[in-house]
């Protein structure tokens, strides 16, 4: 086989005996931290808006069709990625994210906006869908004594990525003099700066990662036979029969409101705190602002190794209690008092962003108890197309509110409390399809069949 693709087979990642499995988190991280940039879109709202003459609905498209792009790559290309490996996965990854930036980079240059909704949502949404879902299901592998801290882990680095790129961002943008009127030339250069460097970021993990030999599990562990919380199964599902159970349709609701609820204040943070405290004696600068962002960008990663940790504690349904009802009375808290002091905004969006982040982190092993291993990560990546929804749903309502309020002749605070309303409204109803969730109905398990390594596509994850 040629030389490039030999490398990326899935029989070339199998660890040597004495492999260390804490190798694999920084390998996941590599990635997850590079297309974690995602959330850090808002930095690039306002230049963008000025430069080229949008609306804030009409800036959020590149961001929202990249977050359909990766629930949509993600469900296509879950079985791929797990017939063919977290190292192919990756690599695919690495070329559409990086592709992404340097098209968009194009369409700064030439003032096409279409070829930033192309580039950046698009092929970069690509990448982002499949570099998402390259080591939640290795990481389970590797770490089945720990599974929540392991997806914690694996998907920390996303929800971390706008703490490097927000600053980073702004600084270039300043640099290059793409926060001006006409940096149009400042927006392409930094587009193009950003790709190549996480193109050799993500090289990193590409590199590193393995998966585990056939039967691997850790020294000293055995799964405990006598474990009998209620959502934790022993036995397996199919990708195609989770979809037909109504658990998986109970979590895709849970996971679509939850993200849609955090989603539509982190694609518009930058200018909603700048909004909030316009009228103020002491306004939020540009610097702030981003600044701003890369703290929400701290709390979703922090959010996403403390939640899902906690939740091997605790259990999974209990975890998404905490997520959907104390985020509830959270935005209750930000509608009513969130414009009397910066720091209960900050605290009170810090609390939400957290839930947000660990939400992602937590549905991988809740996945994992109710249909078993053998298809997680197909399964897994079928179930992010709820995240395409909430992708659209939550920078909708947000941004469409906020301009009726505007053309209204509202400002400040006004132009976001109705849809802290509706955000309360879905995460309630989150929390009643999270109440549904009961065991999986034994006619859907199935035999764990036995398979080589090489075709896990249908094989049982080592353990």
């Amino acid at each position: 086989m040629f030389g490039p693709m030999t490398f990326l087979d899935r029989s070339r990642t199998v660890a040597p005996p004495g492999w260390s499995r804490w190798l694999v988190p920084p390998a996941a991280l590599a990635v997850h931290l590079s297309i974690g940039q995602a959330y850090a879109w808002s930095v690039f709202k306002p230049p963008l808006e000025t430069s080229l003459g949008l609306s804030g609905t009409a800036s959020a498209l590149p961001f929202q069709l990249g977050i359909v792009m990766l629930g949509l790559s993600a469900a296509f290309g879950g079985t791929l990625v797990e017939r063919n490996g977290p190292r192919w996965a990756m690599f695919v990854s690495l070329v559409c994210f990086s592709s992404g930036f340097l098209i968009s980079a194009l369409g700064a240059a030439t003032h096409q906006f279409w070829l930033i909704v192309l580039g950046y949502g698009f092929v970069g949404g690509i990448g982002l869908g499949i570099g998402y879902i390259s080591p939640v299901s290795t990481l389970m592998k590797w770490f089945p004594d720990r599974p929540g801290m392991a997806t914690g882990i694996a998907i920390m680095g996303f929800g971390g990525g706008a703490l490097i790129a927000s600053p980073w961002s702004s600084q270039m943008l300043a640099s290059f003099g793409g926060d001006k009127p006409d940096g149009d030339s400042g927006i392409a250069l930094t587009f193009l700066v950003m790709g190549l460097a996480y193109a050799v970021f993500m090289s990193l993990g590409v590199l590193l990662v393995r998966v585990p030999p056939p039967d691997w599990k850790p020294d000293g562990w055995q799964p405990d036979p006598t474990r009998t919380r209620a959502l934790i199964t022993t036995a397996d599902v199919s990708a195609r029969n989770a979809l037909r159970t109504p658990q998986f349709w109970c979590l895709w609701v849970v996971l679509c409101l939850n993200v849609t609820a955090g989603i539509g204040i982190l694609e518009k943070a930058a200018p909603m705190i700048k909004d909030y405290f316009a009228d103020t004696p002491a306004p939020v600068s540009v610097s702030a602002a981003a600044g701003f962002v890369a703290l929400l960008s701290l709390a979703n990663m922090t959010g996403r190794i403390l939640w899902a940790s906690t939740s091997d504690l605790i259990g999974r349904k209990s975890m998404y209690r905490i997520y959907l009802g104390v985020g509830a009375l959270t935005y209750l808290a930000l509608a009513h008092f969130g414009n009397d002091s910066k720091p209960l905004f900050i605290i009170c969006a810090l609390v939400i962003l957290s839930f947000y982040g660990g939400g992602f982190a937590t549905i991988p092993a809740y996945l994992k108890d109710l249909f078993g291993t053998y298809q997680v990560g197909a399964i897994h990546g079928r179930l992010l197309t709820a995240w395409s929804t909430a992708g659209v749903l939550g920078p909708l309502i947000v941004n469409r509110v906020a301009d009726a309020q505007e053309q209204a002749g509202h400002s400040g605070p006004s132009l976001y409390t109705t849809s802290m309303y509706v955000m309360i409204g879905l995460l309630l109803v989150g929390f009643v399809a999270n109440e549904l969730v009961r065991p999986v109905n034994p006619r859907f398990h199935e035999p764990r069949p036995t398979a080589p390594e090489g075709n896990t596509a249908h094989a049982a994850p080592q353990q």
